[in-house]
């Protein structure tokens, strides 16, 4: 049975031929690399004939391979790709979202000061994390995703641009306004908040799928 690869998620397909696009990201069956055929490895076919028409096909539909990065900068993005600084860095927003949310709810519902303040505290962290999470999120979308854009990805990225610019406006707000939950506009305030909770949880969602390929 032969295996085919998708270069953008590296999701794995077995079959006579690849699938007409690909069930994780949605690139097209061009984007599927052979990676072998087990039938023949099985039935011992390694005549040199066939070698050779294994090693041309290979050739036809391996990716080019990654130059050597020559700059700081290159090393650095190459660096942070291998070891998953995107997953790990997007740890801490979506921990502190959901924080910040329930504790501006519970604030407006019981008109608690102190609850206000820690959600503001758990959302200025939010802001300081965000550069390393979205640069991160840039480099491995180009590359180890080949700056895909699938519907896969342009989910992920509205989310987590829904959910930037929802963090901003609250932090913002805030700070304009620190009374806003004891206000009449407190309802929009708190919608905000729930839109950017809901745009962390949709960007991590589309993240889950492409690392667990299911």
């Amino acid at each position: 049975m032969k295996k085919w690869q998708c270069t953008v998620c590296k999701y794995i397909h077995q079959g006579d031929a690849p699938p007409e696009k690909c069930p994780i990201c949605g690139v097209p069956a061009s984007k599927f690399i052979l990676l072998a055929d087990e039938g023949q490895a099985a039935a011992g076919e390694k005549t040199p004939a066939s070698e050779a028409k294994k090693k041309a096909a290979a050739a036809k539909t391996a990716p080019a391979p990654e130059p050597e990065p020559k700059t700081a900068y290159d090393k650095l993005v190459r660096f942070m790709v291998k070891h998953h600084a995107h997953p790990v860095s997007v740890h801490m927003p979506n921990g502190l979202v959901p924080v910040s949310v329930v504790l501006f709810i519970l604030a407006w519902l019981f008109g608690t000061t102190l609850f206000v303040k820690a959600g503001f505290i758990n959302l200025v962290f939010v802001v300081l994390s965000l550069p390393l999470v979205l640069y991160s999120g840039v480099m491995e979308w180009k590359k180890k995703y080949n700056s895909g854009m699938t519907l896969i990805f342009k989910i992920k990225i509205l989310a987590a641009a829904t959910t930037t610019t929802a963090c901003l406006i609250c932090v913002v707000w805030y700070m304009i306004d620190p009374g806003v939950l004891a206000s009449s506009k407190a309802w929009a305030f708190i919608l905000i908040n729930l839109i950017m909770l809901a745009g962390a949880g949709i960007a991590g969602h589309m993240g889950g799928k492409l690392v667990f390929k299911d």
